[in-house]
């Protein structure tokens, strides 16, 4: 299973918020860059970035998230503001790893569908729930769609994952979460990746035994200090490996 350190911005600075409010951030007093780097450092291969101005449709932090592409010495999975075609394609141009989708594809599916066969491994679809629908709009605004439906409306889609957010429990109710997380998981064909579950390295033990989950979001915690990245990574990488038999 992957471990996806993740980092959050807004207006410059990196902010971890409470079920998605852009007006009530907490603001972390780090430098972006350098705790890229330092996840880096520590042995992470991919690190997901969500840009708040983005969605707001502000282009404030895209001179630091290219930034953050060009000298984190790791592959950045990016999200926020991926509206249009020409926006998933700029930042695929400038480096990132992996882009995140969830608006455009439930405004127009047929065109993230022709994305992902142009970008394989390379298009991240985002599930984002609350109240049992799909959120779109920086879950600001709430879709047609059940996320079962979503993902079978995507069905063969060749996505690089799937990236499950159950904004109803957030952060404050884990097996909730694992619950919706794990559901999903075994619907879809294509690897999916948890996100606000982590809050300890047992949580990463427990992720790692749920079917079709490849990789989970870490931030707050990282940031709480409530776990080590390097205890995380190596959590996370242990936990399939062969037990010997009892003789």
């Amino acid at each position: 299973m992957r471990i996806y350190p993740t980092m959050e911005l807004q207006n410059g600075r990196c902010v971890t918020l409470d079920k998605g409010r852009l007006d009530d951030a907490m603001i972390w007093h780090v430098n972006p860059a350098d705790t890229a780097r330092s996840w880096s450092a520590a042995g992470a291969m991919w690190m997901h970035l969500t840009d708040f101005d983005a969605i707001e449709g502000r282009d404030t932090n895209a001179e630091l998230v290219e930034e953050i592409i060009r000298t984190s010495e790791m592959s950045v999975q990016l999200a926020g503001g991926m509206r249009t075609r020409e926006q998933v394609e700029y930042w695929i141009d400038k480096g990132a790893g992996r882009v995140v989708i969830g608006t455009l594809a439930a405004w127009d599916p047929n065109l993230v569908k022709e994305l992902a066969k142009l970008y394989p491994d390379q298009i991240v679809l985002a599930v984002d729930v609350w109240q049992g629908q799909v959120m779109t709009e920086g879950w600001r605004s709430q879709s047609a769609f059940t996320p079962e439906a979503f993902i079978q409306a995507f069905e063969g889609t060749p996505f690089a994952a799937i990236l499950v957010t159950d904004i109803d429990s957030d952060i404050e109710d884990v097996d909730a979460q694992l619950g919706l997380i794990s559901g999903l998981a075994q619907l879809s064909r294509t690897p999916v990746i948890a996100s606000g579950v982590v809050r300890t390295s047992d949580d990463i033990s427990r992720l790692a035994y749920v079917h079709n989950i490849s990789g989970a979001l870490v931030g707050r915690a990282l940031f709480r200090k409530t776990i080590d990245l390097a205890d995380a990574l190596n959590v996370a990488e242990q936990a399939h490996e062969p037990v010997a038999e009892f003789q």
